[in-house]
């Protein structure tokens, strides 16, 4: 079992940064692939940004030149940078990791969520 624990949500205004940060513990052999995912009231969970364990990174359009995803492996933690924050980022933003246990399953795991609110 793998647990993940995220931080750093909150209300900010527009133009404003703010920075996710989601802990991975556990069952961990080690992580492949890390994200962030969002959904905002009465829209689907959008994929937002993700990297792999050599740090490649991908990022939703909305986002681009805007949020940075990185990660620390030796604290199996995936971080978002999220700077000139707009109102339409207004979301519950989610991490996603996928890791392989000492027993060698892979399971993809999902944090509880975080708000962010970004006022204009």
């Amino acid at each position: 079992q793998v647990q993940l624990v995220e931080s750093g949500g909150g209300l900010v205004q527009g133009g404003g940064s703010l920075r996710l940060s989601c802990a991975a513990s556990g069952n961990i052999f080690s992580i492949a692939d890390m994200g962030w995912y969002r959904q905002a009231p009465g829209k689907q969970r959008e994929p937002v940004a993700a990297i792999t364990p050599g740090g490649s990174t991908t990022y939703a359009d909305s986002v681009k030149g805007r949020f940075t995803i990185s990660r620390d492996n030796a604290k199996n933690t995936v971080y978002l940078q999220m700077n000139s924050l707009k109102p339409e980022d207004t979301a519950v933003y989610y991490c996603s990791v996928r890791t392989r246990g000492w027993d060698l399953k892979e399971i993809a795991s999902w944090g509880q969520g975080t708000q962010v609110i970004v006022s204009s």
